[in-house]
């Protein structure tokens, strides 16, 4: 999908940094925002913004202060280690 979008020189020259591409910057705060509320997955926002690779992904995050890791996603992930545990454990046993 292509989008056009006109914004007044004078405002469009203090939403940029300087040197700055506006189609990208547009795309990544489009993307951002879409991310923010939920609405686009990490892997989504990554294919949109031509990243290569998670980790990519996380710098990218991490440069325009974006931390969403929540207590549930901490509660998942040590559920997981959990499991993974116990798996562990029965195959050493075995």
């Amino acid at each position: 999908m292509e989008i056009t979008v006109t914004v007044p020189d004078e405002v469009a020259a203090s939403l940029l940094p300087q040197g700055g591409d506006p189609a990208r910057a547009a795309l990544e705060a489009l993307g951002l925002e879409a991310y923010r509320e939920r609405r686009i997955s990490g892997y989504q926002l990554r294919v949109m913004l031509g990243l290569p690779s998670r980790w990519d992904l996380d710098a990218f995050l991490k440069e325009h202060k974006v931390y969403d890791y929540t207590i549930e996603d901490f509660e998942r992930d040590l559920e997981t280690i959990r499991a993974l545990n116990k798996e562990h454990e029965v195959e050493r046993t075995t």
